[in-house]
């Protein structure tokens, strides 16, 4: 046989390894965020119980192998060759595809784009064949090669799971919350004990019993007594779980809820592995039977029909075994796994978060027709039955002060709802052989609950709907982006052979690569880099030295966007002024979080320390004044070098330079200031401030009469004017700031800080 399908292979064994880590990179999250979202367990106990989830789930999902041999394209209609460079464009594009989404942090399904690439080569690989001058087919008989039935069974599957997901996540979540309130640890025990009993039931049957129900390790009487009996078994699994959280309760005074959470993680870690393993591994096994089929037939590869492919060919259990291992090792080391979680958990969040999306009309339509519903329905509701509804929706919230990172998302009802909801449909689909997206179910129920929850309110249904519809719109993305470039990579590899694999092996390890390093320096950039932190104290004092951190990170970086704004000027570097527009970008945003936190720092101060909220507001007023200033700087500085204007003069530029030497002169004296706490050292700062303004002052009526005496451009004048008067304003700022802090502070006086344990200001 030819070395290179021998080359195809050892290539497909190192994409299954690459394949399997970015999958799971991207994956990871979808059994992970209910838990870490809750915080009901340690981090720790979270990763151990998913990771034996895991293993157990990649030994017991050999069934679902066979979508990858013949459920998109029927085999017998191929030829050894083209279904080498079928599987070999699927894994390409597969790889460099998920990479890509998990290098910006953004959630895809893998079955999703598993299925579109197998759709994708082997269409293009037919139409070829088709193609052919001596095929004597027409694109009428492209139905011949593709499983119509199937696919379109898998793919109205995928996307009927997202309304299926979130509407039975929604019902289930509202029926709970009627039963168990938001004070569900004070209802009586056989509350949680009639919830403990229906989740875990539901949870064990469907994933322990259903999900491993095709592993090899099951005979076959048993999985008989499975199937004649499962009333029954659900009937006395539901009375057993039951008495066991009862007891659980009443004698260990149990939290049986983090217990639901630990099983349906575990649980849903088994739906993870038995239903999408097949994404990442179930290509390249499949070329290796296949390998295997030609080597011992002895016919020609372009000869030999892949019947065999049609075959159920159980898959060894090692191969499950090294699949889940690799599995198991990523989900403790990749940095990516841990990034992807928060878009999820901050859609679903119960309490105000610092809203990633940006609302658009369809997402205010949707709610303003939503509103429009909700109100119609209640009017058909008793009074009674409506104050009941409202009464068990009813909660203390928690104010979300600067502690908010350290608080979860949801309460434990809501997470176990949501594992239990989505393992129950996953491990559904998982029995049917249907490759259901766990990504879609996971999060679809997680919205589905969030709604149910009335975690969109007023405050932030647009803001979450827009963000529903954008992850969705990613979906299709996903599946037109995959099928399109499975394609292309068909088509290349079909005409270029082993040169064309070598490049795109080539290109594969480049592209991956670098993805790697950029987001290695990224990481690194984002912990070098440091944000501003919302105030906890509850006196002046205590703010005055606690934000003094803020401002000399402040200081520094808007010294060095002064400075990258003036030499991008000077040298008409537009990477350096757009790089320079992103940092003051980041800046203002950080800030405006900052003023977003207001209303909980204030409800958060004693009543004796109600003048720490002056000055917070006031500081707060003049950092917003300082980056509007920055920005204008860098904002005008992009705009007129990107418009190809004139340069600006030479003395124009020497002057620019001679204001940010004395700014950086300032800003770095600042800085120290407030970095070593000697808040006296102001006071010198504040002793310059004529020095500063009188600097620019004279640089505006220089500019005034070389206006007048030069001949000069229109826009250069224009833009020179405006730095100067920004930096004006910037100055004037950056001194009404220091004034801010030099007359507040005292040293006489101990700052009080709000304690981390109970929210109590101690002095």
């Amino acid at each position: 046989m030819d070395h290179i399908y021998m080359y195809m292979l050892i290539a497909l064994g190192f994409l299954a390894i690459a394949d399997l880590i970015v999958g799971v990179s991207n994956d990871a999250v979808n059994f992970l965020n209910s838990a870490i979202g809750s915080k009901a367990v340690s981090f720790k106990t979270i990763m151990i119980v998913a990771s034996l989830g895991v293993a157990l789930g990649a030994l017991s999902s050999s069934g679902m192998m066979e979508v990858a041999r013949k459920g998109i394209f029927n085999p017998s209609e191929f030829m050894f060759d083209e279904i080498m460079i079928i599987f070999m464009a699927v894994m390409i594009t597969d790889i460099l595809l998920l990479d890509f989404f998990n290098t910006l942090g953004l959630p895809t399904s893998t079955t999703v784009s598993i299925v579109f690439e197998l759709l994708g080569a082997s269409v293009a690989i037919a139409v070829l064949k088709i193609m052919a001058p001596d095929s004597g087919q027409t694109l009428l008989d492209l139905g011949k090669y593709i499983n119509n039935g199937k696919a379109i069974e898998i793919i109205l599957g995928i996307l009927l799971s997202v309304v299926v997901a979130f509407s039975i996540g929604a019902l289930i979540q509202f029926v709970s919350r009627l039963l168990l309130s938001f004070d569900f640890k004070n209802k009586p025990k056989y509350y949680g004990a009639i919830f403990s009993g229906f989740a875990i039931t539901s949870i064990l049957y469907f994933i322990l019993i259903k999900g491993i129900k095709n592993a090899a390790f099951m005979s076959g009487d048993l999985k008989a007594m499975i199937n004649d009996n499962n009333w029954a078994l659900l009937g006395i699994g539901f009375v057993f779980f039951a008495l066991i959280s009862m007891a659980l309760i009443s004698l260990l005074k149990a939290d049986i809820y983090k217990i639901i959470i630990v099983v349906g993680t575990f649980a849903l870690a088994v739906a993870f592995a038995g239903n999408d393993l097949v994404n990442f591994i179930g290509v390249p096994i499949a070329a290796f039977d296949s390998f295997n089929v030609a080597q011992a037939s002895g016919v020609d590869p372009e000869s030999l029909r892949m019947t065999s492919l049609s075959q159920a060919i159980p898959t060894q259990p090692v191969l499950l075994l090294i699949a889940g291992l690799v599995m198991v090792l990523t989900l403790w080391f990749s940095s990516k796994a841990k990034a992807v979680v928060k878009t999820s958990v901050d859609l679903s969040r119960q309490d105000d978060v610092n809203e990633r999306f940006e609302p658009n009309f369809l997402s205010r339509y949707i709610v303003r027709l939503s509103i429009n519903l909700s109100d119609a329905f209640n009017t058909l509701l008793p009074d009674a039955a409506t104050r009941y509804i409202n009464r068990q929706f009813e909660h203390t919230r928690v104010p979300a002060s600067v502690k908010t990172k350290d608080m979860p998302a949801f309460d434990l009802v809501r997470a176990s709802v949501n594992l239990m909801v989505a393992s129950v449909l996953i491990s559904i689909a998982t029995s049917m052989k249907l490759p259901l997206s766990t990504t879609y179910v996971t999060f679809m129920v997680a919205m589905g609950t969030s709604l149910a929850d009335r975690a969109w309110g007023s405050e932030s249904a647009v803001y979450r709907v827009a963000g529903v519809l954008s992850v969705i719109g990613g979906w299709f993305f996903t599946a037109l982006s995959a099928f399109v470039a499975a394609s292309i990579m068909a088509v290349i590899l079909f005409y270029g052979k082993g040169y064309a694999l070598t490049a795109l092996l080539i290109l594969a390890v480049v592209l991956l690569s670098k993805n790697y390093i950029t987001h290695r320096k990224q990481s690194k950039e984002q912990k070098v880099e440091n944000t501003l932190q919302k105030a906890e104290s509850s006196s002046t004092q205590g703010v005055i030295v606690e934000s003094a951190d803020n401002i000399a990170n402040v200081i520094k970086r808007g010294n060095r966007i002064y400075t990258g704004a003036v030499n991008g000027l000077a040298t008409h570097n537009l990477k350096l002024l757009k790089k320079n527009k992103a940092q003051i970008d980041k800046l203002s945003n950080e800030i405006e979080d900052l003023r977003d936190n207001i209303y909980y720092f204030i409800k958060n101060l004693e009543d004796p320390s109600v003048n720490a909220s002056n000055f917070y507001i006031s500081i707060l007023s003049y950092l917003q004044d300082m980056t509007q200033s920055l920005t204008y700087i860098s904002n005008a500085s992009y705009k007129h070098v990107n418009n190809n204007h004139k340069k600006l003069k030479f003395s124009q530029i020497k002057e620019l330079k001679d204001i940010d030497a004395h700014l950086e002169d300032l800003f770095n004296t600042t800085k120290i200031a407030f970095e070593s706490g000697s808040f006296e050292l102001i006071g010198t700062v504040l002793d310059e401030k004529s020095k500063f303004f009188n600097l620019v002052t004279e640089k505006i009526q220089i500019q005034v009469e070389r206006t007048r005496a030069e001949e000069s451009s229109p826009k250069n004048t224009t833009l020179y004017f405006s730095l100067l008067l920004e930096t004006k304003d910037l100055l004037n700022a950056t001194m009404s700031l220091l004034e801010e802090y030099y007359n507040a502070h005292d040293a006489s006086v101990k700052p009080a800080r709000i304690t981390a344990t109970n929210g109590d200001a101690s002095v």
